[in-house]
């Protein structure tokens, strides 16, 4: 029920005194986002100047905008590495920031195969839980009652490991759930979760989706929201209910957790959880026997108001499948964030995924943006962008974001893309549009074209003793399948057809192509169980000739036409698997280790 309260908000009247407070802090910070981007540069500038990184630039304390722009350059991870590797392997001298470093991100982008480090410091979490705090109260203007129920949010740990310095490097949201900041948060009737901590914080994926799964079924009619981080995460659970449902209606007939469960603190989590039912084991057992899986979110937690999952940029492939199992209910976007920076939050979270938009929250970072025009000379040291400040983008134009953090990141190029689409108050909003170079997504595993074209580089060399190699290729991403995952089309060009490749080295390809893509896609099929194992469908002797005829009737010009690396346009599409002459799958998980690399 909204709050008579002096502290109401131009965006809606708040749930409660709490909230009053939360969608006033947006208000004042959406103001006058120019003000707050000043102070925040000046604020890292002093806390940083003495750091090795800008005493390179010779800024003299100075901390205003024109000097830090005139001097500071725009960087990539590739530029920041060896001071990054520095830090990895021991050095505490204030490389980077002034605070001690204490722990690293790793981003789900990679460089040279493995996922990228992110310093963070302490503080950070406190802004980033900062964030947090206030997708509830945004949420609460639109879906009345969120008081009365909980979530079933589907949450798990990565593994972690640790660098030569003994820092730990985990995922972000890894480190914010092994934090205090999650584990000893305080009580909000708004946002209570039906899993257990014990059941998100086990490491074993198998036994945390199972005991989450569990929780979630015996607390059915409580759930007023289901929801996961990415997409893929929740049509991954709805997967496990499709295999699992007969053992956990077992479970919850008899009152005893399935003997598969051997974590001792998920077994203490659930102790006070599980009890018997068998009404409700009936329950499940009809809604899971019968092999009619559409709309089975909404059967089986009727209450469902919204999906709380991150659908924007390469999730949007999801959409028909969420429909499906959800019976089409709202699928709410909350926030926009990364392992370098948390950005903003979505001010309409109910609005259409193709119309989510972002407000960046100034108080975040320093923000910068470089207009993105793909058809634009490379950029060097010697022609440096001209970068736009937040309050200055303009309506309806792209931009790849830079930023500039209080970790010590400095004019950072993360490699987003997006495009403004209008303002709150002066803050300006968002829409993600793609992440830049990626080719294929499935999960959170981000493969660009040259790393695709090196897989079809190891993989064809298995070829050679067939005296064959691949002529043509192109990949798209299936996410029919759950998992999903990448389907890679060959056209092969077989000089002796008595001597072809035989199956079993096609499918050794396969493996070969997934032993040569990146540590967070073998993760993803190794540890993560997120994505399946990978096809090649080989297409018949001329089929990407008929490709580029069938571009050039559409208006391509034959000059400049290249072979795409990766398709989804629906004819294009129908074209290549009428053409399949024989498919295959990677018979086993490529070799996968939570263990980095070590670099000296």
């Amino acid at each position: 029920m909204a709050v008579d309260s002096g502290l109401s908000s131009p965006l809606g009247p708040p749930a409660c005194e709490k909230d009053a407070k939360a969608l006033q802090f947006i208000e004042e910070m959406t103001r006058n986002p120019d003000q707050v981007q000043e102070k925040i540069l000046a604020e890292i500038l002093s806390q940083n100047g003495e750091t090795e990184y800008l005493q390179r630039f010779k800024l003299a304390g100075a901390t205003d905008r024109d000097t830090f722009k005139s001097k500071v350059p725009v960087v990539t991870y590739e530029d920041l590495q060896p001071d990054i590797q520095r830090i990895a392997n021991g050095d505490r001298s204030p490389i980077l920031s002034s605070h001690p470093i204490s722990e690293f991100l790793t981003s789900s982008g990679t460089s040279a195969g493995e996922r990228k480090l992110m310093p963070t410091i302490h503080e950070e979490w406190d802004r980033r839980q900062k964030l947090y705090s206030l997708l509830m109260p945004v949420m609460n203007l639109y879906v009345p009652g969120l008081d009365k129920g909980k979530g079933l949010y589907f949450l798990f740990v990565k593994s972690e490991t640790k660098t030569p310095s003994g820092l730990v490097a985990r995922p972000v949201l890894t480190g914010y759930y092994r934090s205090e900041h999650f584990k000893k948060r305080p009580y909000d009737p708004y946002n209570v979760y039906t899993s257990p901590d014990e059941a998100i914080l086990c490491v074993d994926s198998f036994q945390s989706m199972y005991a989450q799964m569990l929780c979630g079924l015996l607390m059915h009619e409580e759930v007023l929201r289901v929801g996961a981080v990415f997409a893929s995460g929740l049509l991954r659970a709805i997967r496990f209910l499709q295999v699992h449902w007969q053992q956990l209606a077992h479970d919850i007939s008899t009152g005893i957790l399935n003997p598969k469960i051997t974590d001792p603190s998920v077994r203490e989590g659930l102790a006070g959880i599980l009890k018997p039912s068998q009404e409700l084991a009936d329950f499940i057992i009809q809604e899971c026997s019968g092999g009619n899986w559409e709309r089975i979110i909404t059967r089986i937690w009727p209450n469902t108001k919204y999906l709380d999952v991150i659908v924007t940029g390469a999730m949007a492939q999801y959409i028909p499948t969420l429909d499906y199992f959800s019976g089409g209910i709202p699928l709410a976007c909350t926030m926009y964030a990364s392992s370098e920076c948390y950005f903003g939050l979505n001010l309409k979270p109910m609005s259409k995924p193709s119309e989510v938009s972002y407000t960046i929250m100034p108080n975040m970072g320093y923000f910068e943006f470089l207009p993105h025009d793909p058809s634009a000379p490379p950029l060097s040291r010697d022609s440096p962008p001209r970068l736009v400040d937040l309050a200055d983008v303009e309506v309806g134009k792209e931009y790849e974001l830079v930023i500039t953090t209080y970790a010590g990141l400095c004019r950072y190029r993360v490699g987003d893309i997006l495009q403004v689409t209008g303002f709150h108050n002066s803050a300006p909003q968002f829409q993600f549009i793609r992440r830049k170079n990626v080719l294929l997504s499935i999960d959170s595993d981000k493969t660009d074209e040259a790393e695709l074209q090196k897989a079809v580089e190891n993989a064809s060399l298995l070829l050679r003793e067939f005296n064959t190699s691949v002529v043509e290729y192109t990949s798209f991403a299936d996410t029919k399948t759950i998992p999903g995952h990448y389907v890679i089309y060959w056209e092969l060009l077989v000089k002796d057809p008595s001597n072809s490749p035989t199956d079993t080295v096609l499918k050794q390809c396969c493996l070969a192509m997934e032993e040569s893509l990146n540590t967070v896609y073998r993760q993803g099929r190794v540890a993560d169980n997120s994505i399946g194992p990978l096809e090649i469908r080989v297409v018949k002797s001329g089929t990407f000739e008929e490709l580029m005829d069938y571009a050039i009737s559409r208006g391509a010009s034959i000059n400049q036409y290249k072979v795409p690396r990766c398709v989804n346009f629906t004819p294009i599409m129908e074209l290549l698997d009428s053409r399949v002459l024989s498919t295959y799958f990677s018979p086993a998980a490529p070799h996968w280790t939570p263990e980095r690399r070590r670099t000296d």
